[in-house]
């Protein structure tokens, strides 16, 4: 069934009857709308063909001087889409195979032709157009796509010999297409391990994506690439394979740069931290030094400024191990332990304080003992840093510490809550960075060493917390 809109129709012959009876024929054709023009000569048909005036063309195998091959010629020159179908007066089969070969949708004879076959003609015609323009148009989609893309994109063979690549990989290898073409892509893969995975990779013809490479170019430059690989079905050449290669190099060097930018901003605010923390011990030192030098009224003044020195020593010491805990590895030895003991262990350890601050204690324990492979004196500390933050953050009378331990078959859950101020969304992660606190004159240690220490014992923690509400640690130990 043709179409019910208008169908544009011209028929290029210098035979004016020819055209009276084509014509006739095709406005006979039921259920369908045509506007059927006469063209004569040559010249003039050229001129249409340009225009892109008609749906259809009907071209006459004689046309003066010329012929219909040669107005073939002429249309795939102007990439003419649309359909053309060469009549003649009597059949010829190297005349249909020429016509056919150069780009014709159809061959007719005239003595020939009905309006049944001129119907079937027109709406095969029409449909094979369609068809071939819907192919074209996707056709140059994706070839925009390909020539486009930012990203390097190939097709390789099964080995992954190049076939064609687009620009980028043009830009990427500083190599022309032309040179890059029948290239191995393993060539430019210098790591010998990633060189055999990739190879592995493409032998199992399994599609994969973003895997992490370093390629070489031409200039020997190395450059980080993500690399993504598709296998299709064979065909007339063999298996194909899409590739793409995403260049990470910019971003690589840039996570450098960010990485150094950070540890020098560590080392500036260590140094700082450094000196602040140590400066007022040292201060309290030197000044009951210089008491020395004077008279002293009596053995007990003696005896007190020695105690300040002492107690400013330990200070200082206490710092520097804390900062010797930090950076070295820590090498643990572990053995089960109840982890009720070591939480009262904690507790008891921060006590004072908590008296001090009236804050009331609310324990939850299971019925039975919940062991854990643990290192007792180091989790005994990771726990009473996190009780400290917890008693230090709430008011002074109106504090709730919360302690809970959670028995799974196969994880150990402790629940640390207070009802304190509550920690800003935006710091929390930082909250266990090295040197971040939110106390007035914290060192900002005690956090980070917790987190380092149940890391160690193969544990998570994760924090949550509200304003005005409170904050929660909760640490899950995996057994």
């Amino acid at each position: 069934m043709l179409s019910a809109k208008e169908i544009r129709v011209v028929i290029i012959d210098d035979d004016e009857d020819d055209f009276f009876i084509i014509a006739d024929h095709i406005k006979a054709i039921e259920g369908s709308w045509f506007r059927i023009d006469w063209c004569r000569n040559y010249d003039t048909a050229i001129r249409i063909i340009r225009e892109r005036a008609y749906d259809i063309y009907f071209v006459d195998y004689r046309l003066g001087s010329h012929t219909g091959l040669d107005l073939l010629h002429a249309a795939s020159a102007e990439d003419l889409d649309d359909p053309i179908i060469i009549l003649t007066g009597k059949g010829n089969k190297v005349i249909d195979i020429k016509a056919m070969e150069s780009g014709a949708t159809d061959y007719l004879v005239k003595s020939e032709l009905n309006i049944e076959k001129l119907e079937r003609c027109i709406r095969y015609s029409l449909a094979r157009a369609g068809d071939l323009k819907e192919l074209k148009a996707r056709k140059n989609k994706y070839r925009n796509l390909f020539e486009t893309s930012k990203d390097a994109v190939f097709i390789a063979d099964e080995r992954l010999s190049l076939r064609e690549t687009n620009r980028s990989a043009s830009i990427l290898f500083r190599l022309s297409n032309q040179q890059l073409t029948g290239l191995n892509l393993l060539d430019f893969i210098k790591n010998l391990n990633l060189r055999e995975k990739v190879m592995r990779l493409a032998q199992a013809k399994k599609n994969f994506h973003d895997l992490e490479i370093e390629i070489e170019d031409a200039a020997h430059e190395k450059k980080a690439c993500l690399l993504s690989l598709a296998f299709s079905r064979d065909n007339d050449d063999g298996p194909q394979v899409h590739g793409i290669l995403h260049d990470i190099s910019s971003i690589k060097k840039a996570e450098m740069a960010n990485l150094q930018a950070h540890k020098l901003a560590m080392n500036e605010r260590l140094m700082r931290t450094l000196a602040h923390e140590i400066r007022n011990p040292l201060n309290n030192i030197s000044l009951s030094i210089d008491h020395f030098s004077m008279p002293l009224d009596s053995e007990e003044e003696k005896l007190a400024l020695m105690d300040i020195m002492k107690r400013n020593c330990t200070r200082i010491n206490h710092i520097i191990t804390e900062l010797l805990d930090l950076t070295k590895p820590l090498e643990l030895t572990f053995q089960q332990h109840s982890l009720q003991e070591m939480l009262d262990e904690s507790i008891n350890m921060i006590r004072d304080r908590m008296n001090l601050q009236k804050v009331n204690l609310n324990k939850s324990y299971p019925g039975i003992v919940v062991s854990i492979p643990a290192n007792r004196a180091k989790l005994v500390i990771a726990f009473t840093n996190i009780l400290i933050n917890a008693v230090e953050a709430m008011e002074s009378g109106k504090g709730e510490l919360s302690v809970k331990v959670i028995n799974w078959p196969d994880k150990a859950v402790v629940k640390i809550a207070d009802n304190g101020a509550g920690i800003p969304e935006e710091y929390l992660t930082k909250l266990f960075d090295p040197f971040f606190t939110l106390k007035k004159n914290g060192v900002g240690l005690g956090l980070s060493v917790s987190y380092s220490i149940i890391q160690s014992h193969n544990a998570t923690i994760e924090v949550e917390s509200e304003m005005k509400c409170g904050t929660s640690f909760n640490i899950v130990f995996n057994r």
